[in-house]
């Protein structure tokens, strides 16, 4: 009884998750190295796959001559004319090999080659699959340790978190799921090496993505992250939408949305922060929670000298300077943080241009106290942007309650503007009605 190829082929591709085509160019290369390995090299034989009788033909192409001098490259007029009545003297025809001569082929190479073909093509479809995953967060089982590496299972191929991929503080048992970022897919000899990571700060973000629905359809952009993993990091946040506050949405009601990131980072603290177009807002939003008096830009050198008030200038450095450098990383610019002390005297008259003087004033706005007198001076008119109130300053706000507040990344009066009261509600020591009269105030504070 012949086999049929054809059942075998359609049963492995579905195993294998490989093309039907992929098997039978496997199947024919496979055939031809065997008859090649059997028969000698330089012979001209072609492998073909009969999908109707389901079987691979081998055929020996002869030259037809007058006379046979080599009965593997020729063959006569009158044995062509058997095969093919239409041949003529130097057509090159196909003899097709008997069964008996199947049966002589070397079955283990053939074998070989077909296994090895069909791992080959095993591999090119992992690849190409988690090529496709870069960026993105995969889930898999702790298989096994090896040199500080854990060895993750992920169904269809291994991956590898390496040492330096993973948070110190964290721990993990075999046959544990572990969920990771696709940092790198390489080409290895025993197949592809998907690498994870847990420390990147996409892994962050693809956690947010995940957790919150609107920056999965882009009203919410995450225009940035900063991480020192297992510790602290902080996200900067902006809304597409001006009824969608972007901190609120990331905190989600009762802080469920930021906590199960957090638990999924095992404790991280993570600090939302707004988004601004404006360098020096943006860089005071990074500070939070410290409160920040005035920034000073420095265009040509891409650095920022941010003055704060001197109780709060070891919150603004952070734990062995923590804070500070996320904000560095958080927005690319050098940052210089000194007392209000330091800073008295620093700088020398000079006589400016009238456009460096409006530059200056700007730049120096106060950041920390609402504006004294009735009306802005000709300087400051039309730089509402660089001058922002704190939440410390709404009524009914106490220092307990603004500092709560900041934590929770709403540093700004206008950052409390439009925010759910579900969202000030989750914040720890803000009951619901505390957190409607909070958003009242700030409505009446900005005329919203």
């Amino acid at each position: 009884m012949q086999l049929n190829l054809g059942l075998i082929i359609d049963q492995v591709g579905r195993d294998k998750g490989i093309d039907k085509e992929t098997l039978i160019d496997a199947l024919e290369a496979a055939m031809l190295k065997a008859a090649e390995k059997r028969f000698g090299l330089g012979k001209d034989i072609e492998a073909s796959y009969d999908e109707e009788a389901g079987e691979i033909e081998l055929f020996f192409f002869k030259t037809v001559v007058t006379e046979v001098t080599d009965e593997d490259t020729e063959i006569s007029e009158s044995d062509a004319a058997d095969l093919d009545p239409d041949a003529v003297l130097g057509d090159s025809l196909g003899v097709k090999l008997s069964n008996e001569e199947f049966g002589r082929i070397d079955a283990q190479t053939a074998k070989q080659i077909i296994i090895q073909k069909v791992r080959d093509a095993e591999r090119d479809i992992v690849f190409n699959e988690y090529s496709d995953k870069l960026n993105e967060i995969v889930t898999g089982i702790v298989q096994r340790f090896e040199k500080g590496d854990i060895i993750v299972d992920l169904g269809r191929a291994e991956a590898v978190l390496p040492k330096r991929e993973q948070v110190r503080r964290e721990g993990y048992r075999q046959g544990e799921r572990v969920r990771g970022l696709v940092l790198d897919v390489g080409k290895e000899p025993r197949g592809p090496q998907v690498v994870l990571s847990r420390t990147h700060p996409n892994f962050l973000v693809k956690l947010f993505q995940i957790e919150v629905p609107e920056i999965y359809e882009g009203i919410v952009e995450v225009k940035g992250a900063a991480r020192e993993p297992g510790e602290r990091a902080k996200i900067a946040v902006t809304s597409h939408n001006p009824d969608v506050d972007p901190v609120g949405a990331c905190v989600g009601v009762k802080g469920s949305r930021v906590q199960s990131v957090v638990q999924e980072l095992k404790g991280e603290k993570i600090d939302i922060v707004h988004w601004s177009p404006d360098q020096a807002i943006f860089a005071k939003n990074t500070l939070s929670p410290a409160q920040v008096s005035r920034v000073v830009v420095d265009e040509v050198e891409h650095s920022m000298e941010v003055i704060v008030p001197d109780d709060q200038l070891s919150l603004a450095i952070g734990k062995k300077g923590q804070n500070v450098r996320l904000a560095v990383k958080l927005t690319g610019w050098r940052i210089d943080i000194i007392t209000e002390t330091d800073s008295t005297g620093k700088t020398k008259d000079v006589a400016l241009s009238p456009e460096e003087a409006l530059r200056k004033e700007v730049e120096s706005a106060d950041w920390g106290e609402e504006s004294k007198g009735d009306e802005p001076s000709p300087a400051t008119a039309g730089t509402a942007e660089t001058a922002v109130s704190g939440v410390e300053k709404l009524d009914g706000v106490g220092p307990k309650t603004a500092t709560a507040l900041k934590d929770a990344g709403f540093v700004t009066i206008e950052s409390v503007v439009g925010v759910d009261v579900e969202a000030l509600a989750a914040i720890e020591g803000i009951g619901e009605k505390k957190a409607e009269s909070i958003i009242e105030a700030a409505k009446a504070a900005t005329g919203a």
